[in-house]
């Protein structure tokens, strides 16, 4: 799926290959598009927009000026697709920038595995599930936004569907099934919900047992590791706590990401166990 913060980042990426592989130093690529080091630096941070002439002087420093080089044919669609606006700006009022580029990550990536500990993951709440945690104390919402919030959250979960699905594996730990949220009706419904998601053939649901041997990764705060369909981005794991947030860029190892508790969690088909439904049930 595409999205312009994807986008931009693979951009990015490509024309540090190229500086690099052409052994362009810094001082050259700006005096080649008439800025500062200072600025340069802002560019390729993703700081300041890459306008028509700073882009069409990288093509003229890269040698790949001429139109019909396959490179800048993707170069120029990268930066067509980077221009684009995403549905998540719809809600820059609301979110830091932190949380509107995750949101941008999430919408264009291929696989996303997920952890959280007391609460079900954003992506299979439902609308009730979501209001009752915008109504809690821990929420601190101002009650005026939250069906903004929840409008967001809603949005978010359109990746699941259509023809180009997110594959999503989402460990959940049990508590989270017991914790009433809101009020028993929400927490069935929640529960429902749930259920009917483990029958997509592109979501994994797993759940952590309370006998699931003590590991650093069911003590810590949620995280998600971003897997991207472009084999010139990295995975990236995104990691929030009270002190930090943000993404953490690295080749990460070929195994999956919840192979550390996988052994001692449930597949999402058991769930109607942890439920109480007959797992033959499927009505």
């Amino acid at each position: 799926m595409k999205s312009p913060t994807v986008a931009r980042w693979e951009l990015l990426l490509r024309v540090t290959q190229w500086k690099s592989a052409q052994q362009i130093d810094v001082k050259t690529a700006a005096k080649a598009l008439g800025i500062t080091t200072n600025h340069w630096h802002q560019l390729m941070s993703d700081r300041r927009a890459l306008t028509d002439e700073n882009f069409h002087a990288l093509l003229k420093l890269f040698g790949i000026a001429a139109a019909d080089n396959e490179e800048r044919q993707l170069l120029e669609s990268l930066r067509a697709d980077a221009r684009e606006r995403g549905w998540w700006m719809d809600f820059s009022a609301l979110f830091d920038a932190e949380t509107l580029r995750l949101f941008g990550l999430e919408h264009g990536a291929k696989t996303i595995q997920s952890y959280e500990g007391l609460i079900v993951p954003g992506l299979l709440q439902t609308v009730d599930y979501a209001r009752a945690i915008m109504d809690s104390d821990i929420a601190r919402i101002r009650p005026v936004d939250a069906d903004l919030y929840i409008e967001a959250r809603m949005k978010r979960q359109e990746r699941l569907g259509g023809d180009d699905p997110l594959e999503l594996t989402a460990l959940i730990h049990e508590a989270a099934l017991h914790q009433l949220t809101g009020s028993p009706a929400v927490m069935a419904g929640q529960l429902r919900h749930l259920n009917n998601m483990t029958r997509h053939e592109t979501i994994d649901i797993r759940i952590v047992p309370f006998t699931a041997p003590i590991r650093p990764i069911l003590s810590g705060s949620p995280f998600h590791i971003i897997h991207f369909a472009s084999s010139m981005l990295p995975s990236l794991a995104w990691h929030e706590s009270v002190a930090t947030r943000g993404d953490h860029r690295r080749r990460l190892p070929g195994t999956r990401a919840a192979d550390p508790v996988r052994p001692a969690t449930r597949p999402g088909v058991e769930l109607r166990g942890v439920l109480g439904l007959d797992p033959a049930s499927r009505r």
